[in-house]
């Protein structure tokens, strides 16, 4: 079976997706991209230029996986002398309907951030199966789209949402977890100091003002605790990432992203603890890498966090809103014990279990072009 893989916004981790999906999936699977830039302009204009590419391509899939960021009803519509008998999947890494807007974007001011959202709904309407990478990030599109239509004056389609529900499944991201073996044990312990990890981007989303001010309360009580900041920065950096970097001083061991994966993937395994803020999570690819590494985790009782997290460890890995980040890790450094490690759990999502559920999935998909989409297997 082949299957093309169309994603106009080629990095990061919709890359590695792609790359490593394409890599160990036993059908043939050709990506068809464009680069992870302009992410606006990829969204309007990307699927033109990657229409134009698959057609002046010799081979003829079985299937399209298209990407979130790909505008489908236009792709299909230039290739539908193509396309038309082919099944067509969608897959949801984000999408722009629930994802919150930066506050210094014009194009929110200016009331013109709609389309992207309308390019989402559209997309899938358009597509044979909508897939999304966890079940929080499937709910909350699906509840955000009525009230997304009703905005519009008339003729806003209310059924359509209900016949996109009928397609939608949850299909976990796909990571190769197995990498980070490898790099095990490869840096020494702090000498018994717990050192406390962020590995996220260098955004608002992430809500890295309630990191720090619990790191803060942590270090006026006189807790001993090392920090690594890790992770990718866009852009504008929000300004708390220049105060912490003052305020806390020698406490920092590791400030800034690293190239080297060799090297994020031993800082990983050498962290202590993970407390999260995110105020935005459709899966949190880096949550479970650092779950993967052992670390012990302090995770919002919200968002996609509860899906990596088993029934029984709940209790001492979730917080809920209002709680006291600051009080929970505290405790956490003064006993020296966590909640058991998450590794294990996690390790589903690593692509030797999701790489055979993906091909049988998209086999069956592709067998019943007019047929009800089929289940996800059991992973």
């Amino acid at each position: 079976m082949r299957i093309t893989i169309v994603e106009p916004y080629c990095t990061g981790s919709h890359a590695a997706w792609a790359q490593e999906y394409a890599a160990r999936s036993r059908h043939e699977v050709e990506l068809l991209t464009l680069p992870g830039r302009n992410w606006k302009w990829r969204m309007h204009g990307g699927a033109v230029t990657l229409a134009s590419r698959f057609l002046a391509a010799e081979n003829s899939p079985d299937l399209i996986l298209a990407t979130d960021m790909l505008d489908l009803t236009t792709f299909l519509a230039l290739t539908r002398e193509r396309s038309s008998r082919l099944s067509c999947a969608l897959y949801f890494h984000e999408n722009q309907l629930t994802y919150p807007w930066s506050p210094g974007d014009p194009d929110k001011a200016l009331q013109r951030d709609q389309h992207y959202a309308f390019i989402n709904y559209t997309s899938a309407l358009a597509a044979d199966a909508v897939l999304f990478n966890s079940g929080y990030h499937q709910d909350a599109f699906l509840g955000a789209l009525p009230g997304f239509l009703n905005q519009f004056p008339d003729a806003t389609e209310p059924a359509s949402v209900r016949r996109i529900a009928q397609k939608s499944r949850v299909l976990p991201l796909g990571m190769d977890l197995k990498k980070l073996d490898r790099h095990r044990c490869a840096l020494p312990a702090a000498q018994g100091i717990p050192l406390i990890l962020w590995n996220h981007r260098w955004e608002y989303d992430k809500d890295p003002e309630a990191f720090f001010q619990a790191l803060y309360q942590l270090a006026d009580q006189g807790l001993d605790f090392q920090v690594a900041v890790l992770g990718e920065s866009f852009g504008r950096v929000p300004a708390v990432f220049k105060e912490a970097r003052e305020r806390l001083g020698a406490r920092v061991v590791q400030w800034g992203y690293l190239e080297s994966f060799a090297d994020y993937a031993q800082w990983l395994w050498r962290a202590d603890l993970l407390p999260v803020t995110s105020r935005q999570e459709f899966f949190g690819a880096s949550v479970v890498q650092a779950l993967y590494c052992d670390c012990i985790a302090l995770l919002p009782d919200r968002l996609s966090y509860p899906e990596h997290v088993p029934a029984q460890a709940a209790g001492c890995v979730l917080y809920r809103e209002g709680e006291q980040l600051a009080d929970r890790l505290g405790a956490l450094i003064r006993e020296r014990r966590g909640a058991g490690l998450l590794g294990g759990f996690v390790g589903r999502y690593d692509w030797e279990n999701l790489a055979p559920v993906y091909d049988s999935f998209f086999e069956r998909l592709a067998a019943g072009k007019n047929a009800p989409v089929p289940p996800v297997p059991v992973y």
